[in-house]
């Protein structure tokens, strides 16, 4: 139902472009008030203006009534939905029953069975490198 409601709006839209692009602009009106092509139109002197501008008026009316209809239907009539949230959902904490103290678990998890890196040798072990001697002239 909401897909024929947006083909509709876009219809309108289209609509509504094509009615003002066809409408003169308020400089072209003055040669048409004394019968300059007047004989040529279906619907008479001002019959086309007045014709054109009823239509973009009502279309437009339109137009206005379907955006708030549709902003209205999307704030009040979207129900929440549970989202998939894949590998996250399982991470979730497993309910603990009342009365009884949740296991305390580690703040990191356990390492692979890694072989301990050898000691960082200490500064009194370490060896003073030699001094570097000034250039004699």
């Amino acid at each position: 139902m909401m897909w024929l409601l947006n083909v509709v709006y876009v219809l309108i839209a289209v609509a509504i472009i094509v009615l003002v692009l066809m409408q003169r602009g308020a400089g072209a009106q003055a040669g048409s008030g004394f019968g300059a092509g007047a004989s040529g139109t279906v619907f008479g002197a001002r019959g086309a203006s007045n014709f054109l501008s009823k239509s973009t008026k009502w279309l437009a009316v339109a137009f206005f009534a379907i955006s708030l209809f549709m902003a209205w239907t999307a704030a009040h009539g979207v129900k929440p939905q549970q989202a998939n949230l894949g590998l996250m959902s399982q991470a979730a904490a497993p309910a603990v029953p009342a009365g009884e103290v949740p296991a305390q678990q580690p703040s990191q998890p356990a390492a692979p069975n890694v072989p301990a890196a050898p000691p960082a040798p200490s500064a009194s072990s370490a060896v003073p490198a030699p001094e570097k001697q000034a250039p004699q002239p």
